[in-house]
Order: structure tokens, then sequence, then C-alpha cells
């Protein structure tokens, strides 16, 4: 017998989202993938992400959550997550664009990235953006920007979450949005290389431990008082908790060696990047922000007294247990003895799982035609997509109930990177997105809301240089 599920969790209100999608026809024969967000369980990502982090600082701490836009560039999921007191991290003027097009104001936006041209950074300042620089290069495009600066103009918005009181910067200091330097602690890496930012020979930030670095450093803030933040970032998924808390710890030190040496409180806030991993192993959702928020008390307790203010940019762990993606089994059929289950999700929404499984697997749920879970005897089988190469495969020789036509898929835990980062891959469309409620009571009602929707064949031409067609004949 299956195991139960309580009435008001995770997996329950993805049960029901799953049985409305075919019962309101989002999933259909015409429309064979379909992806699902989970508006609670967002919302409760939010709320558990600053609930840990007012639990360990000091009372009036400024601290801003700045969601990494890459993790899921939707523009309604953006307005949700401002809506709940979220921020936003972008990386890109197509970030940028998708942040103030979901009304993310500039004061709780940051702009990160290692290859921002001198008009992103000035347009960044026409904003009033918080910048962190990436190298001294980069710094040097700011010292352009800072003295062109109208003297005494303010930046548009209001002030930044962490910005020093009135009078605590010389008088002198050019007008600017807040702007940091990110530096790599070089700490080492975590289980997945392609993700760890602070090994030797990371392409992020200043390297710390390089011959001379640190004292560059120091006096590049020396230099500027007009540079107030200090911004670092260990990694991504297979970063473990402690060398997460390491990389903080070595920010937190050096901001207060800068601090010392400028004889005032220069840096006012740090930027600990993100960075929680998620389990994608069940549904237990661990680890917690709250059992890193804690973690941080106990490693840099001087950085949560309330000296500075705090960003954070955590992106996967806000939104990848709340999405599910959907498909129809097309056909089912066997090779060798294993059953394979052709669906119509594979390369194109998830990537990273088909080139590089054992680093990123997902969860498998089988369901039946009418979107009840599948039961039946446990069967090791494939779970194919439609792309035309071997080693498209959502899951491979995993144990599930027997899969049959007409049956569907639900690759759990797909809310981040996945639908969004798409890959077009024999020009297959790219699935239409519903956010869904499930409404209290006995009916359960799921209501769904399209968030985008799914690409049309006309512009999949379009996008492939369509009104070119004869460009190349002449």
């Amino acid at each position: 017998m299956p195991q139960e599920t309580p009435p008001h969790s995770t997996a329950a209100r993805r049960d029901r989202a799953v049985r409305a999608a075919v019962e309101q026809g989002l999933i259909s024969d015409a429309t064979p993938l379909v992806a699902l967000l989970d508006v609670a369980g967002i919302r409760s990502s939010a709320a558990s992400l600053r609930t840990a982090f007012a639990e360990v600082t000091a009372p009036g701490t400024p601290v801003l959550h700045a969601f990494a836009v890459k993790a899921a560039p939707l523009v309604p999921v953006l307005r949700l997550l401002a809506a709940e007191g979220i921020g936003a991290e972008v990386a890109s003027p197509g970030e940028l664009a998708l942040a103030r097009a979901a009304g993310v104001r500039a004061d709780r936006t940051v702009l990160d990235s290692p290859a921002k041209t001198t008009a992103e950074l000035r347009e960044a300042f026409a904003l009033g953006i918080a910048v962190n620089a990436d190298n001294p290069q980069e710094l040097a495009r700011l010292d352009a920007l800072v003295g062109s600066a109208p003297a005494g103009a303010a930046p548009a918005g209001a002030a930044p979450a962490g910005s020093a009181p009135a009078g605590s910067a010389p008088k002198s200091a050019p007008a600017a949005p807040p702007c940091g330097l990110r530096v790599n602690p070089q700490l080492g890496a975590g289980s997945i290389g392609a993700l760890s930012t602070a090994t030797a020979t990371s392409k992020f930030g200043v390297a710390l431990r390089d011959e001379g670095a640190r004292a560059w450093v120091i006096q590049a803030y020396l230099d500027r008082p007009w540079l107030t933040r200090l911004h670092t970032h260990s990694g991504s998924q297979g970063i473990p908790f402690d060398l997460m808390a390491q990389g903080v710890r070595t920010l937190y030190e050096l901001a207060e060696e800068i601090n010392a040496a400028a004889g005032r409180r220069q840096i006012d806030t740090l930027d600990i990047g993100g960075g929680l991993p998620v389990n994608f192993a069940s549904d237990e959702e661990t680890p917690t922000y709250a059992a890193y928020a804690r973690l941080l008390k106990d490693t840099v307790p001087g950085m949560l007294d309330g000296r500075y203010g705090l960003v954070t940019e955590f992106g996967r762990s806000l939104l990848a247990r709340h999405g599910t993606v959907l498909t129809r089994v097309e056909y089912a059929k066997s090779a060798g003895g294993r059953p394979i289950a052709v669906t119509h999700a594979g390369a194109q929404v998830a990537t990273r799982t088909v080139y590089a499984p054992a680093s990123w697997p997902v969860r498998i749920a089988a369901y039946d035609a009418e979107g009840r879970p599948r039961t039946g005897p446990v069967v090791a089988q494939d779970i194919a997509g439609p792309a035309c190469f071997a080693g498209d495969l959502l899951a491979e020789n995993r144990p599930a109930p027997l899969l049959e036509q007409g049956d569907l898929v639900a690759a759990l835990d797909t809310g981040a990177y996945f639908f969004t980062a798409h890959y077009s891959y024999n020009s297959l469309a790219r699935p239409g997105i519903h956010g869904f409620v499930v409404k209290a009571g006995t009916g359960a009602e799921v209501r769904f809301a399209t968030v985008r929707e799914q690409q049309t064949t006309d512009e999949i031409v379009a996008e492939s240089g369509g009104a070119y067609a004869d460009a190349l004949l002449d």
C-alpha cells in the first residue's frame, strides 16, 4: 500500500494539482508537457528565509534577501517574491529588465556578474542599483562613473538595506549607489566542481590568497570612501555547510580589517551570497535556512550584532522544491528486457540531469492517465525524453510502478533551473508554466494561473531566423 501523505503537505498539494491539471486540460494529447509551481510553497520558503535571519540578527539590522533571478527568470515569480519581502539579485541586462518589469525596487536590487559592460554599470548607477565589482578592471570603471556623478545627487530609490547613517561617510564622497567588491576566499570546492566558486582558480572575484591580493583589496577601500560593501559567494549545490560558513567568516574578518585601517565603519554591509543546497532525495526539507542561520551565529557572531547590514542571494533553495515538470508517457516499450517510458520531458528541460545524472538526479512520481498516483508492482525502468540522442533520460533503471502509454510522469523539485533554463535541442518548445493554489475545504479546489504560455511553433521559427529566410542566398 502506498504511504498516505498528510493532507496539507507539499506532496498532497502536488497530487491534487496533477489531478486538476488533467481535469482542467492543462495537460493533454495536444499539450503533453507542462510545468507547475506551488504558490503556497514559494510563500512558505520566503517566510522561512526571513524568519531564520531575523532570529539571529540584532533588532533593527537591515537585511535584504535578494533572489538570484537566474534560478527562475519569470516576472510573475519575481513579483510574488517581492510581495513576500524578497528583492532581486541580477547578473545581466535581461535579468535586470525582468526585475524591473516585476516592480522590484532599485534599492532592493543587486547587480552581480563577472562580465559587466560599461553600459550595464552606467545603467545601474542611473537607477541607483547596488553593484558588486568583480575585479580591479571593473573597479576602475566604477572610479570613472563615480568621478562623473553629480556631486550631491541622490541615487534613485530609497536608502538601501544596510546603508550607513547620514554623516558616517566623508562629506566629499561622490554620490553613487551602494558599491562593493567581490572576493574569492579560495577555500576549496564542493561535490560539484562547476558550481564551486571559492576554488583557487575560480573566475569570480578577487582571489584573496594570491600574493599581494589582500593588501591590494584593503588599499582599494582606503582609496575609495564610497566603497561600502563587501561580497562573497562560495558556491551553490554541493557546497558543504561548513565551507559556506567559513567563506562568510573570511568576508567578515576582511571587513573588520578594512574598517580598522580606515578608522571608521566604511564597510557597512556584507553580501554573503546564497548557495543553500537542496535535498533532491526526498520530500524532507533539509538543510534549512534556520540551520544555516544558526551556524552563522556560531561561526561569525560579530557579523550579526547589528554593526553590519546583510544581503543574501539565495535562488535554488527558494524555488526548487515547489516546481514540478509533468509529462505524458507517449509510448511504453522495452529494450534488452528493460521497460522504457518515452515522455516529452528530457534534455530540453532537465539539461543538467541528462548530461550529469550523478550530480543532478531528479525524483520521479508516477500517475495514471487521470492524474491519480500510479500503484502496482515496482519495476526498474528508464524514463526517456523526446530528444534524438540515446542519453536523453530523466532517469535510468529507476524503480517505479510500471508505466503505461497515456500515464503521467512528474519530475519533482524542478522549480529552479529546470523549465526556465531551456535547451532548444531538436527545436523543442518551451513548456507552459502555471502556478497553482489549493483552496482549503473538502473539495480541495485547485486554481491555476498562467505564468508563461507554451512556446508556439511560429515563435520557434521566428527565433530561428524565419524573417531572414533568404539572407544567405545572395
